[in-house]
């Protein structure tokens, strides 16, 4: 349900070549890819195990393999991520923290490199903004990073999720701007792009602040974040335009999740219809803790069974 792969073959491609230490044929894969399908590879290829030793070398081998790059930072912060935990600040110990701060500094340091030789690499920038984030440097330096990604790619998605969480209170951001900046990326985005999505995610980091769960829905429920919400559906997965690029399981999955707060019966299943047998973990494992899967099976069949009665 929630393997990339199930969608884009690709994935199992780039996968199996770094399992057989193939990086000719990563790179064929990467180099047809366009540039947010090229970020998404990286991202998800790096986060197979063991893999810092074979891509330093490859690194070494070529440094203005920015390609290589991007994926030795990107798994060096997704190791340092993990001992962090995705746990609130308070709940994670000093030793976590530390030994977090040290694997994201050996990434900025690798990512630092790629981007003196090759500054027009937006993946570069986009995983820069995973590690300004994680080492708190601060509003500012991330507003720059964000700044030289859109110089080059203004409608790179997964580089905009990275900001959408940079601009949340949580890592020094404020409401205000985080819900501003997401409509006016949305409205500068072609209709049927995925842009839309971070509206959708917008809200739902709101939701996640107030509470989550029942607590959270009536902030959903508000007739302007309403509206929001549904306006951007329209201008995403309920557009015949919609785009099927990377990242739209996503999109679709937190509209679904959204709907389904919402208790629109319709709505979500129209979504789950759109999504068929996949979805992402996020934003459901907010709600299902270790079985998302099982929540979301569950929303399906209420969405799908069509008897017209509200959760």
């Amino acid at each position: 349900m929630f393997d990339p792969a199930a969608v884009f073959p690709e994935v199992t491609t780039v996968r199996a070549a770094l399992a057989a230490r193939d990086w000719g044929a990563v790179r064929r894969v990467l180099d047809a890819a366009t540039p947010v399908a090229r970020t998404t590879l990286i991202r998800i290829g790096s986060e197979g195990d063991h893999l810092e030793d074979f891509l330093r070398y490859v690194v070494g081998a070529d440094p203005n393999d920015t390609a290589a790059v991007a994926m030795l930072g990107n798994h060096l912060i997704e190791v340092g991520w993990n001992i962090r935990s995705d746990a609130r600040a308070e709940h994670v110990s000093r030793q976590q923290f530390d030994s977090f701060h040290d694997w994201l500094r050996r990434a900025e340091v690798v990512l630092l490199d790629g981007v003196a030789r090759r500054p027009d690499d937006p993946t570069l920038w986009a995983v820069r903004l995973i590690s300004a984030r994680g080492l708190g440097l601060g509003l500012a330096e991330t507003r720059r990073r964000y700044g030289k990604l859109a110089a080059l790619d203004p409608n790179h998605l997964p580089g905009q999720w990275q900001f959408l969480q940079g601009l949340c209170p949580k890592w020094g951001g404020s409401w205000a701007e985080l819900q501003r900046w997401c409509r006016e990326t949305m409205l500068a985005a072609p209709p049927g792009a995925l842009q839309a999505g971070l509206v959708a995610d917008g809200h739902i980091e709101r939701w996640l602040d107030a509470g989550g769960g029942a607590q959270g829905v009536a902030y959903l429920r508000g007739d302007v974040v309403r509206a929001e919400i549904y306006e951007a559906a329209q201008r995403s997965i309920w557009h015949p335009g919609f785009s099927r690029e990377h990242g739209w399981v996503d999109v679709a999955s937190s509209f679904a999740f959204l709907f389904a707060m919402l208790e629109d019966q319709a709505a979500t299943g129209a979504v789950f219809r759109l999504l068929g047998n996949v979805a992402t973990e996020l934003p459901w494992s907010y709600l299902a803790g270790d079985d998302p899967a099982g929540h979301i099976r569950q929303t399906r069949e209420w969405a799908l069974s069509g008897s017209g009665v509200t959760r």
